[in-house]
């Protein structure tokens, strides 16, 4: 740097809308368009797969409430990462950061990455299945495109959001047209016994949410990134009620479209629900969907790319991580280091996943951490009234968001236990035995300072400063 007193952070560069498209373009990515077939599966009726998407996004928007009042009494990036550390304390923190950089982040990725190469690739293998190799190959390439773009420049990424954001409004409004039409041309017979079939069994109903939820999966992205938006008190509630208003209300509409057009069959059995609809409304131009839903999905990951790095960055920063993770790039001002190592990590996940797993597995982890965090708002507001909050949720929203969290982690495992659920468990908790001797007693410090001086020569990063 030029001198002592130069400070090096990161620059607000994030407007109300890119905070929209951040949020709304990180929701409405590979999930309304891989997730109907097993909500409606899973849950068995096309009526109860409706209240299943309503309520998710009813759960989205008291989540994201919540995290706005969150965010505006703690104004500092990393979302549940540095609300655990204020409130709960250092080892949870820990405990979440690894299971974050680990499996939730990874796992989120790869999944977004896998249903945009599926997307991509499906016009090649039309009528048979595609081969998990190829599919493997597209989802590391459109890992290491966006891993590249986010390092180079915020500004590109975030242009790259709101252009797949518009994209994502086009796809979903031509669907929901469609669906219009075929309603109005007499096509309602798959609305007929609507909730003929209804699994209601706890087990069906937890499964079914945890795939409705990764479809909204997002809603929380903004705090992510809180020291890199602009006016964060004013625009990070007005960005949530925005982008989960109008991501619910699509949703629903095009789950209606869904079901104008194919039986209930039909679409549970379809590995592309959009490509489906789009062969069957649009014919020869079907293929339109493949390319359009493969677009929405690339910025689904942009998106979830942009907000994973920051977590890497913000736990170096308060030393749970290496302090190379939490330097920034001395000209672009992007956290490089923790944008690699995420993408390293993801792409290692990406070997042995699959969709399905990977959905439950993430859920199961992500709403476990989320009703700690939202525990951490019902202490602050009944020990810490005094704190200054320029944005205020009653209190009975984090109760009812800590509700849902816990059946969410409790029930699938009491209906129908599966040893994987335990090995996540103990994997979250294994966080707290390393937390001990390589972070409290600082075990081996030397080990990482050679790596870290190379790193930081060969990157050009230095370490930044927070941006409050």
């Amino acid at each position: 740097m030029e001198s002592d007193t130069q400070r090096l952070n990161l620059k607000r560069e994030v407007g109300i809308i890119g905070a929209v498209s951040f949020i709304a373009g990180t929701m409405m990515g590979s999930g309304i368009f891989i997730s109907p077939q097993y909500v409606l599966s899973t849950i068995g009726s096309p009526g109860a797969s409706f209240i299943i998407w309503t309520c998710c996004g009813l759960i989205a928007m008291l989540g994201g409430l919540c995290y706005s009042e969150l965010g505006t009494v703690v104004p500092e990036s990393g979302a549940e990462y540095i609300y655990i550390l204020r409130t709960v304390g250092k080892v949870v923190a820990f405990m979440f950061v690894t299971s974050f950089v680990i499996v939730m982040r990874p796992a989120s990725a790869t999944g977004i990455a896998l249903s945009f190469a599926e997307y991509v690739v499906a016009p090649f293998y039309s009528g048979c299945t595609t081969p998990q190799v190829v599919l493997k190959l597209v989802a590391a390439g459109a890992i290491m495109v966006l891993a590249i773009v986010n390092c180079l420049s915020v500004r590109l990424a975030t242009a790259i959001q709101v252009g797949t954001m518009v994209i994502k409004l086009l796809v979903l409004a031509v669907i929901i047209l469609g669906g219009v039409v075929k309603l109005f041309q007499g096509h309602t017979e798959n609305f007929d016994n609507f909730f003929e079939g209804t699994n209601a069994d706890v087990s069906s109903i937890g499964i079914a949410f945890y795939q409705g939820l990764w479809s909204y999966d997002g809603w929380n992205t903004l705090n992510y990134l809180t020291e890199e938006l602009k006016h964060p008190e004013v625009n990070l509630p007005r960005a949530v009620v925005i982008a989960i208003s109008l991501v619910t209300g699509l949703y629903l509409l095009v789950n209606v479209s869904y079901l104008t057009v194919m039986t209930p069959k039909e679409l549970m059995s379809s590995s592309a629900v959009a490509v489906t609809w789009g062969n069957k409304v649009l014919g020869s131009w079907g293929w339109i969907m493949s390319v359009a839903a493969a677009l929405s999905a690339f910025g689904s990951l942009n998106g979830t790319f942009f907000s994973g790095g920051r977590v890497c960055f913000v736990a170096a920063r308060e030393g749970h991580m290496p302090d190379i993770l939490a330097m920034a790039h001395v000209h672009r001002l992007t956290p490089s280091p923790a944008l690699i190592f995420t993408t390293v990590v993801s792409l290692l996940v990406l070997i042995p996943g699959d969709f399905q797993s990977i959905v439950n597995f993430f859920s199961f982890t992500a709403w476990f951490f989320y009703g700690i965090t939202l525990s951490g708002l019902l202490y602050l507001k009944i020990k810490k009234p005094e704190l200054p909050r320029p944005y205020k949720v009653p209190i009975i929203l984090p109760i009812l968001v800590i509700i849902v969290a816990i059946f969410l982690v409790l029930a699938p495992i009491i209906d129908d236990p599966q040893i994987e659920y335990l090995y996540v468990t103990l994997f979250i908790l294994s966080g707290a035995i390393v937390y001990v001797p390589f972070i409290h007693y600082k075990l081996c410090p030397g080990l990482l300072t050679k790596l870290t001086v190379f790193l930081q020569l060969f990157l050009e990063v230095a370490p930044a400063e927070k941006n409050l």
